[in-house]
């Protein structure tokens, strides 16, 4: 029999919710795959194609899976064997909801358990990898930079681990008011002050972006020919040039270049009417020129259940869409929604992921269930 595929799932920052909403998202996707109903209190569950790799400090989740009044259901999970807790051990005890920059150096120990699975040669694998793909709870930038780390985000820090120059942030999700249609918004600048972004936009910028992202968007999703608008950086898209020259001097040049290499890339359009159906409809990805201006929208349309992509990497990676959320650590009100998205989407673009049509497209443009 092939053997599983195998998911590495970095729980993030301890005393946050990273390590509840990896409990839970894996209970429930066990009651999904088996006999189990109620979150995984009954029945043999799981799914014997798949192997969950759950990087962190098995203590500590045995601990909050306590907390979270669901120690006896994670205990028989484990038992099933398809999650697998990787132990790397926490630097000093985690209080929930309590930052402590010991276990700075804790949260990135777990990124690179995962990267060494996921890269050739790296963790003393000479030809082969542990791990078809990742995926990331939250971590906080804060603690890991006050344990002497430099760190500006998972992105930045996968890119730099993995030798590559340009990655790009994607995030997608389910629209539940507009029939579970998928939505995709990747980002030509991501952590920039708004001042910055102006200058941070070039012609080559948003051509190796472009490329980046349909390129990843046929290989990761199967997207025969991906269709990308593309958003204006100024109000009304720059009104012809009275409001700002970047869609002329910037962005129309790119796209132009891009669409000679083959790249159906269209815009630049306004962003105050392109997140709309009716001008979304056959559109695989919007591209926005920063941060604020694609993410709010994408926020807002998928309800919670959004996931972060990140393009351009040599292995997969999925992660939620949202932070530590250190109120709620422990207390069972965190929402996982998000966590189970990033996992199935993991499983899809790995080629696992049932109803998954030869084009990349899900019936419908549902989102996978």
């Amino acid at each position: 029999m092939p053997e599983p595929l195998a998911l590495a799932i970095s729980t993030g920052e301890p005393a946050g919710i990273g390590p509840d909403i990896t409990i839970r998202a894996l209970l429930q996707i066990a009651g999904a795959h088996g006999d189990a109903r109620d979150g995984g209190e009954s029945g043999r569950s799981g799914n014997p194609e798949i192997r969950y790799h759950v990087l962190g400090d098995a203590r500590m989740l045995a601990a909050r899976a306590e907390a979270l009044g669901a120690g006896r259901a994670w205990a028989r999970r484990l038992a099933d064997g398809d999650v697998v807790i990787e132990d790397i051990p926490l630097d000093v005890d985690c209080v929930p909801g309590q930052l402590d920059a010991r276990n700075g150096r804790y949260v990135l120990s777990l990124l690179d358990a995962a990267i060494d699975g996921l890269l050739p040669g790296s963790g003393g694998v000479s030809d082969s990898t542990r791990f078809a793909a990742m995926v990331t709870a939250p971590v906080q930038k804060s603690t890991i930079n006050d344990a002497g780390v430099p760190f500006t985000g998972h992105t930045e820090y996968l890119a730099e681990r993995a030798g590559v120059s340009r990655v790009v942030m994607m995030l997608a999700g389910p629209q539940p008011a507009h029939d579970n249609a998928m939505l995709r918004v990747a980002l030509a600048t991501t952590h920039l002050p708004l001042r910055a972004v102006p200058d941070a936009l070039s012609v080559p910028l948003l051509m190796e972006t472009l490329a980046i992202v349909d390129g990843d968007l046929r290989r990761r999703f199967g997207i025969a020919r991906p269709r990308i608008l593309v958003t204006g950086l100024n109000p009304h898209a720059g009104e012809s040039g009275h409001m700002g020259r970047e869609e002329i001097d910037i962005i129309g040049p790119a796209l132009t270049l891009a669409q000679d290499a083959g790249i159906d890339a269209r815009g630049p359009y306004p962003a105050d009417t392109l997140f709309q159906p009716r001008h979304l409809q056959g559109a695989d990805c919007v591209l926005a020129m920063y941060h604020d201006q694609g993410l709010a929208p994408l926020k807002y349309g998928t309800f919670g259940h959004g996931i972060n992509v990140t393009l351009g990497l040599p292995f997969i990676r999925t992660s939620v869409d949202h932070g530590t959320a250190l109120d709620l650590a422990a207390s069972g009100l965190a929402e996982h929604g998000s966590m189970i998205e990033a996992i199935r989407c993991a499983v899809e673009m790995s080629g696992h992921a049932e109803g998954h049509h030869a084009n990349g497209r899900h019936t419908n443009g549902r989102a996978p269930r």
